[in-house]
């Protein structure tokens, strides 16, 4: 072997990446499957929580406006924390970290799931006992009938079960939101520092299609886990004795935040190895580059050279600089106002599907996740393709978003006319029969019973006992109710259990399809939101202009918006539940109020989110005009025109030679 022979085999040998580098964990591919796993897992429980929430809501007694305040807690831990992540950067090991929050958001879930076994065996009101002599819950006239709840049990009840719930489900969310601050964020940088630059929009393009699935995932699940009663795992299928139509069954929702937790567990552990830094993707167009343009490295980032200190003190310069910017700001708000109606929505629409149409939670949440999430990411990534293949401009941009706003608004105007009033329920609604009930005055009817009953003649009761019903008839195998029968305040004397319902199935269809094409336009404007504002701002404000924007979503959208929406829904309430004194969640609502305010919102939000993009429009359009004038006048002051007067310019070029 010559000596050029052995040089040249050194060389390679040096060149060689070291066998460590070839290892599974140091691949940006694995990396980018491991993360939309674990983002397809975080959003299941976001997704899940939502479609849980009417449930959760019923079985431990709270107001929608309670149950809003948790489904936005979780931006508190990420308001507070999302300002840092700027400035911690590359400045840690970002896998580390990502494993480190998602480990806390698994946490989160097992906490959240804990609520159902530090309480004891749901209790509703003429719960029904093994015993087939147990008339608990009819008509007794000479008898001293006492609640099931007595006031002993319900001081036991809420020392035990009741009280510690609502803070732990609200330590649940809090940790949710602290442990997803570095998931996304830093995921999306490390991709971007080492995918190869043909590669990177691909794999970012996965991440986002994972982000915008996995919330269905989490509704599909729920409509899955809430088929289940909530004591599964503490009796037996014989001893439940609710069918999943009656208004007081409670699904397990416990369920689905166990195996949410297992799943995030589980894509958590890889990121415990991978490294802090890895080597550069390459592709075959990256091979035939120069080595010099390979081994190019990046202008260093500004933030990653400021302290802490100096990092806090710039922040809010930066982000009142950034806010000046018109079109940015406009675009802004107009995001905030569409993503404050996808909160309150997520939120509540199940429950209003279940109230208005007459439907089961599972049935609600399977509305939502197999029909509204999926065409809303449809319109999605048709307008990005729209965008792409037209080439649109800035200007372009706004005009795609005002229409497609334009055409939201059409659409979901009619969505407040598709429902049907409160059903006709005896002492409660309409409010002129309130203290009709001599027919069952005698009863002894507890003031605390809920147990909807159906008459023959179509006409619904609080409970049989109001009903006047005298006897039941069980099923032999089970302790279901099959009917109840010498009712003195039915013409026919016998009821069925359960509601009569608010008789407006016949209009479900027609719902779901102006709603679900309601989502379909309005996330057309989407990708041409983030363009004009990716195009407005300056190139070092960019990651600001995003951050910043998160951060407006957080604070005036995904915090306020369900909280927002459950009082207003708590204002449409006419019976409220009553458990030791106290009142729990609403049992009938005005039908027709609840619908005008919860949809009524919705429009609110779409009509601002139209004005916004139509001042953005009309600024960009008097831009335009603004530098074709100078343009015009620079032509004009070039062939030694001086007079700055339009009239005039458009005379002296008509004037001058060609």
């Amino acid at each position: 072997m010559t000596a050029n022979d052995f040089q040249l085999n050194s060389d390679s040998q040096r060149s060689t990446p070291p066998s460590r580098c070839r290892g599974p964990f140091n691949s940006i591919k694995l990396f980018v499957l491991c993360h939309g796993m674990l983002q397809l897992a975080q959003l299941l429980v976001s997704g899940y929580l939502k479609s849980s929430i009417s449930t959760i809501e019923r079985r431990y007694g709270f107001s929608s406006q309670k149950s809003g305040i948790l489904a936005s807690f979780n931006e508190v831990g990420n308001i507070v924390l999302i300002v840092f992540v700027s400035f911690f950067g590359s400045r840690v090991h970002r896998p580390r970290f990502i494993g480190g929050g998602a480990l806390l958001v698994s946490l989160a879930a097992l906490i959240m799931a804990m609520s159902h076994f530090i309480s004891g065996p749901y209790q509703y009101t003429d719960h029904i006992s093994e015993s087939k002599d147990d008339d608990s819950g009819l008509c007794q006239l000479e008898s001293s009938f006492q609640s099931p709840l007595s006031n002993h049990s319900c001081t036991q009840q809420e020392s035990h079960s009741q009280q510690g719930v609502f803070p732990l489900l609200l330590l649940g969310q809090l940790l949710l939101g602290i442990g997803g601050v570095p998931i996304q964020p830093f995921g999306i940088s490390y991709i971007d520092d080492y995918a190869s630059k043909r590669n990177s929009p691909l794999y970012l393009g996965i991440l986002l299609a994972v982000t915008s699935i996995g919330p269905a995932f989490g509704f599909m699940m729920g409509s899955f886990m809430l088929r289940f009663y909530v004591d599964i795992d503490k009796m037996s299928k014989d001893q439940i004795g609710l069918e999943r139509k009656d208004p007081r069954w409670v699904g397990a929702w416990w369920l689905g935040f166990l195996v949410a937790a297992s799943f995030l567990f589980l894509t958590s552990l890889p990121y415990l190895f991978f490294p802090r830094q890895m080597p550069k993707e390459e592709t075959g167009s990256d091979a035939t580059e120069p080595r010099a343009e390979e081994e190019k490295k990046p202008l260093p980032d500004p933030v990653q050279e400021l302290t802490l200190t100096q990092f806090l003190k710039s922040f809010p310069c930066i982000v009142l600089r950034t806010l000046r910017n018109p079109i940015y700001l406009l675009v802004v708000l107009a995001q905030v106002h569409l993503a404050a109606m996808v909160a309150g929505l997520a939120t509540f629409m199940a429950k209003f599907i279940e109230r208005q149409f007459t439907q089961t939670a599972s049935f609600s949440n399977m509305m939502i996740g197999g029909v509204s999430i999926p065409l809303a990411v449809l319109g999605i990534v048709l307008g990005g393709a729209l965008m792409r293949r037209l080439s649109i401009s800035t200007r372009g941009s706004a005009l795609m978003c005002t229409a497609a706003i334009l055409m939201c608004m059409l659409t979901a105007l009619p969505l407040l006319l598709l429902g049907c009033s409160t059903q006709s329920v005896t002492g409660v609604y309409p409010t002129t029969q309130n203290g009709s009930l001599g027919c069952s005055a005698g009863c002894s009817c507890p003031t605390e019973t809920f147990n909807p009953v159906c008459g023959s003649d179509g006409v619904e009761f609080i409970s049989p006992c109001h009903a006047g019903c005298m006897t039941k008839v069980q099923d032999n195998n089970t302790i279901k109710v099959l009917n109840y029968t010498n009712c003195g305040c039915i013409n026919g004397s016998h009821a069925l259990p359960g509601t009569c319902g608010s008789n407006c199935e016949h209009l479900l269809l027609p719902f779901m399809v102006l709603s679900a094409l309601t989502c379909f336009i309005a996330s057309f404007s989407q990708t041409p939101s983030y363009m004009m504002i990716l195009r407005s701002v300056r190139t070092e404000d960019k990651s600001f202009a995003v951050g910043v924007q998160y951060m407006l979503f957080r604070m005036l959208a995904f915090l306020p918006a369900p909280v927002l929406y459950g009082i207003a829904i708590d204002t449409t309430c006419i019976l409220w539940g009553k458990k030791c004194g106290r009142n729990t969640s609403c049992h009938y609502y005005n039908m027709d109020l609840f619908r005008q305010r919860f949809l009524g919102l919705q429009v609110l939000f779409v009509c601002g989110a139209f004005i916004c993009f139509l001042l953005s429009l009309l600024i960009l359009r008097h831009r335009a005009g603004q530098q074709g004038q100078q343009a015009e006048q620079r032509y004009t002051v070039v062939n030694g025109v001086k007079s700055p007067d339009n009239n005039t310019a458009s005379k002296e070029l008509q004037r001058m030679p060609a």
